[in-house]
């Protein structure tokens, strides 16, 4: 019984599934006669002939920012995010061994000056006046020793003891008067130790012409003798010496001293240039105005060597690269209009102009396409970087043409000429076309059809289906 249920309900099943095959199949072909082909009317009018291509929304600059200075970084007062002015200071890195190169710099550059002053002024007066002292010390040490080898070797005259005691005496006045100069000069500079170096000078000379004045009352050896010899001759360098350097300071600085002086001034001046730059240079400023987008350091740290410190971006104007393939490039010249669509902005009309066109084909791509800079006029549009878009170049604006939907055209397989079915009363009919320029899904008819034509594609299948894709 379970049994004979089982296969009454299979029955019914079956019975169902052919009863519905047969409805569908008849209701497809009765919808199959009532829609057996798509239509369209052969119009005349403008068509607009173009190029497009895809590519990205850039920026008009995008620069990594990095610290020529070393260190580690100090202060960062941006965030990722964040807009700035041209110049704006972002970050800095350490300064302090910056700054005392900078103070030596300027020490250095100070003493330089001072010194290629002081050549061209020429020798002060006191310095002269030291000079001509330092001469007659020397001069009357030089007669003192002269004076003491003559007695050494014939005995002390009257004439020797008065020479010998006229030295002591004006030693002594030596001493008085680079005393009185010591005293008289104020601070603890240069002057002043001149100064203490003169007096400390004279009491030498007083007291080597005390110890003259005790040898010629005494008389001399033969080692005395000889060592008053040499005495007479080092008196002699020594005045010598002496004289010259009179000679050189009334004659002024050489040409040639002056110029080197000023070669180390002017070596002094860069290096302290170069010192301020470094200092400088130890903050990152922003080079235009922009939009901070990464921020890879952290004060107390040092910058980062695999990515790039800082980096900003200038919104202000984009711009965009496509890749125009060669069939289409010739088309393409600097100044057209351009119209762009963004993927992300649907209801955004933004226009361009053709910026440049590279004169050689890019590399990498597979195919032989160029690229063509595209400038984005300015918009209120939210346009972001990086953002996809479409372009589409207007190479040619054609006026009164007969055009089709490009999907009524087709090709004969065996020939390759290019054909449509027109609509005829109740007649369908092949009809060959010459055709022009396609763009857009719609196609240019030069020859073979008139305006207010009804073309018509028949579905795959028709008896009327001559091939064609």
């Amino acid at each position: 019984m379970r049994r004979r249920t089982i296969y009454v309900i299979l029955g019914l099943a079956l019975v169902v599934a052919v009863g519905g095959a047969v409805v569908w199949r008849r209701r497809a072909a009765r919808d199959a006669e009532q829609e057996p082909v798509r239509s369209a009317v052969v119009e005349r009018g403008p068509m607009v002939i173009a190029v497009s291509a895809t590519g990205k929304i850039e920026p008009d600059a995008r620069v990594g920012l990095t610290f020529p200075a070393p260190g580690r970084v100090a202060e960062v007062w941006v965030e990722e995010g964040d807009r700035v002015e041209a110049g704006d200071a972002l970050a800095r890195v350490e300064t302090e061994q910056l700054k005392l190169q900078v103070s030596q710099s300027q020490a250095a550059l100070a003493a330089a000056e001072s010194q290629l002053a002081q050549l061209r002024a020429g020798p002060r007066a006191k310095e002269i006046e030291q000079a001509e002292a330092n001469v007659r010390a020397a001069e009357a040490q030089w007669n003192a020793a002269e004076a003491n080898r003559d007695r050494l070797a014939g005995g002390p005259s009257g004439a020797e003891v008065a020479a010998a005691e006229a030295q002591v005496a004006q030693a002594r006045t030596q001493v008085e008067i680079a005393q009185d100069t010591y005293d008289l000069t104020e601070g603890d500079g240069t002057e002043k130790e001149q100064a203490n170096y003169d007096l400390y000078t004279a009491k030498q000379e007083l007291a080597a012409a005390e110890a003259r004045l005790r040898d010629v009352m005494a008389g001399a050896s033969g080692d005395e003798q000889r060592a008053a010899e040499a005495n007479a001759a080092a008196a002699q360098a020594q005045q010598d010496a002496a004289q010259a350097q009179l000679d050189k300071l009334l004659a002024g600085a050489s040409d040639e001293e002056i110029a080197e002086a000023e070669a180390q001034v002017e070596q002094a001046r860069v290096a302290l240039k170069l010192a301020r730059h470094g200092l400088e240079k130890a903050t990152i400023r922003a080079p235009f105005e922009g939009i901070v987008t990464e921020v890879n350091v952290t004060p107390g740290e040092l910058p980062p060597t695999q990515e790039q410190p800082l980096v900003l971006l200038d919104n202000s104007r984009f711009h965009m690269t496509v890749a125009v393939d060669e069939l289409d490039i010739s088309q393409v010249r600097e100044g057209q209009g351009v119209e762009i669509t963004v993927e992300a902005l649907p209801d955004v009309n933004v226009t361009g102009t053709v910026e440049s066109i590279s004169p050689v084909s890019a590399v990498g791509t597979g195919v032989v396409a160029y690229q063509v800079v595209i400038d984005l006029e300015p918009t209120e549009a939210p346009l972001r970087a990086d953002m996809t878009a479409n372009a589409t170049v207007v190479v040619d604006e054609l006026d009164d043409v007969l055009k089709v939907p490009s999907w009524v055209v087709r090709v004969d397989r065996d020939t390759g000429q290019t054909y449509v079915h027109r609509r005829v009363g109740e007649e369908i009919e092949r009809v060959d076309v010459e055709l022009g320029a396609r763009h857009e899904g719609v196609t240019q008819v030069i020859g073979g059809l008139s305006a207010g034509d009804e073309i018509v594609r028949l579905e795959e299948g028709s008896s009327l289906d001559f091939g064609g894709p």
